[in-house]
């Protein structure tokens, strides 16, 4: 959660300046160099091969649009509001963990799943006050948050029989194929449009050779990159899914305090109301399962073979 709230800080603060997909190529280049040295402690090219090749493009495709609009909305949104509309996902992978991992859920946390929609409710509320935002804009974090839950799902799914640095190595190939087609596609910016919509103009602008300063922070989106990458695909791997997402609440105060210290951004009542309730919710998911003291660990083996 530290190297993401790292990472989107500092994707926001290059978001006036470097297309979203160059971005992400560059770090995911990095990144992907980085997990191979992970990969080679962990056993080695072998750990690559799968018996389920689709299940882990699927788990790729669905990072890759959590990230791309989540990162869309940083361009016009405040860090904290963002992150804090984000964070429905712990609430989403708490709903899907029933029909895809078979994880029973009951009661308390079908009301606390309300609560926080509630709280997403609350913050898309006409007397909000968004700067200006359009508010279809508002929704951006939320299908990033709709992605990202079938993609920690899909970990858990397929942890039993894949290493943490292969899954990640899947993610960061997936990026820089995808990243490199936009840059064939509308490399040249001439999808940006007119610069009315700050989101769009982040995904389409041209690329653009970064300022020598700016190099240090490209290097640090590849390291947050490999980082977060495999710390996220081992949690998954091995702990029950609404359990280890009750821990990415630690990303909320961070996104707010590197808003406030870096961008000079304040929530507004709204905005404050909206992320009690959000983190409320997955805080009361996260004691019911303490609760009931459910396993964390999983106790089946990683085929290596």
């Amino acid at each position: 959660m530290l190297c993401i709230s790292v990472n989107d800080t500092l994707i926001k603060f290059l978001s006036d300046d470097c297309p979203l997909h160059q971005m992400v190529f560059v770090r995911s280049v990095i990144g992907l160099t980085a997990t191979l040295g992970l990969l080679r402690m962990e056993g080695g090219a072998s750990l690559l091969r799968t018996d389920r090749p689709a299940l882990h493009a699927l788990r790729a495709v669905l990072i890759v649009v959590a990230n791309m609009t989540f990162f869309a909305a940083l361009a016009v949104m405040p860090l904290g509001a963002a992150t804090a509309l984000f964070f429905v996902a712990p609430l989403f992978i708490t709903l899907l963990a029933i029909p895809v991992l078979g994880e029973p859920i009951g009661p308390p946390r079908i009301a606390a799943i309300a609560v926080g929609l509630l709280g997403v409710g609350v913050m898309m509320a006409p007397g909000a006050d968004w700067g200006g935002i359009p508010r279809w804009n508002l929704l951006l974090p939320v299908a990033a948050a709709a992605c990202y839950s079938g993609m920690q799902v899909l970990t858990r799914k397929l942890g039993a029989q894949s290493a943490a640095s292969a899954m990640a190595i899947y993610i960061q190939g997936t990026f820089i194929v995808v990243s490199v087609g936009f840059f064939l596609v509308a490399g040249n910016g001439r999808f940006a449009g007119d610069g009315e919509n700050e989101a769009l103009e982040f995904l389409f602008r041209a690329w653009v050779w970064p300022a020598a300063g700016d190099l240090w922070i490209f290097a640090v989106l590849g390291l947050m990159s490999a980082l977060l990458g495999y710390s996220l695909s081992q949690a998954y791997r091995l702990g029950t899914a609404s359990v280890v997402a009750s821990y990415e609440y630690v990303a909320l105060p961070l996104a707010i305090f590197w808003g406030w210290v870096v961008f000079g951004e304040v929530p507004g009542p709204f905005v404050w109301v909206g992320i009690a309730l959000i983190a409320g919710a997955g805080l009361a998911v996260f004691a019911r399962e303490r609760a009931l003291a459910r396993p964390v660990a999983s106790a089946r083996p990683i085929r290596r073979g």
